[in-house]
């Protein structure tokens, strides 16, 4: 089932990398942000089904992001990723509720998939 997904990563060439990913397993990129404060600010405009976050953003943090997201009126899934694949950022991405943790490296791998299309 094809989802829309906002894509948030302060390193513009990532977000067009997953973005890309995304589209090519029939999934529909509504958006990019940079920040914290922009990934808010799309979600809250656009709806996005999925929000794919990193953890690691210039005015905030990705688990703080999943927090803030999941008090809009229509919460989206979160997935967060990292380049940092420290064990302990999948409990912490769980705790501040979203569905999992992917490392940045494991990006087009099934359990990004799987993350993003609710399996």
């Amino acid at each position: 089932m094809a989802r829309t997904v906002l894509v948030v990563d302060d390193d513009a060439s990532f977000r067009h990398l997953a973005a890309r990913v995304l589209a090519s397993w029939g999934h529909v990129v509504v958006g990019e942000a940079g920040t914290f404060a922009e990934a808010v600010a799309r979600a809250s405009d656009l709806g996005p089904d999925v929000v794919l976050a990193d953890i690691g953003l210039p005015d905030g943090d990705g688990f703080a992001l999943t927090v803030a997201l999941a008090a809009l009126p229509s919460a989206p899934r979160v997935v967060l990723i990292s380049s940092d694949s420290d064990p302990v950022n999948g409990p912490a991405s769980l705790r501040a509720g979203a569905v999992g943790f992917v490392p940045k490296d494991d990006l087009p791998g099934a359990l990004l998939r799987r993350l993003i299309e609710g399996g």
